[in-house]
């Protein structure tokens, strides 16, 4: 089991936009706001991954960019502030992750 924690205001919709990638099986649950600033936190559990780790790699890597643009760009799109994929005791902070790096841990 695979959990992807994200940290922002759209946490939800970037947790849906992962579980909607093609391959990719699992649900999200919302955890209460952190007081800190309002921040909203999903975790979002992958239960299975069923097609290429590869091209899945590849989307999460291209979600990953769109949301690195959002912190740049003023509110109209999604602000996301850290997403990190767990897989038992390994973590990977999606920010400066390569495809092959996420590619290693999903296949973990």
């Amino acid at each position: 089991m695979l959990k992807i924690a994200i940290e922002g205001l759209d946490s939800v919709q970037v947790a849906e936009e992962i579980l909607a990638i093609e391959g990719i099986e699992g649900s999200y649950e919302t955890i209460n706001e952190v007081e800190r600033e309002g921040t909203l936190a999903t975790i979002a559990t992958i239960v299975g991954i069923v097609g290429g780790s590869l091209t899945i790699a590849e989307q999460l890597h291209k979600l990953k960019g769109k949301y690195q643009k959002s912190l740049e760009v003023s509110s109209i799109q999604p602000r996301i502030e850290k997403v990190m994929i767990v897989s038992g005791e390994k973590r990977l902070l999606l920010k400066d992750a390569t495809v092959e790096q996420i590619k290693h841990i999903l296949e973990s």
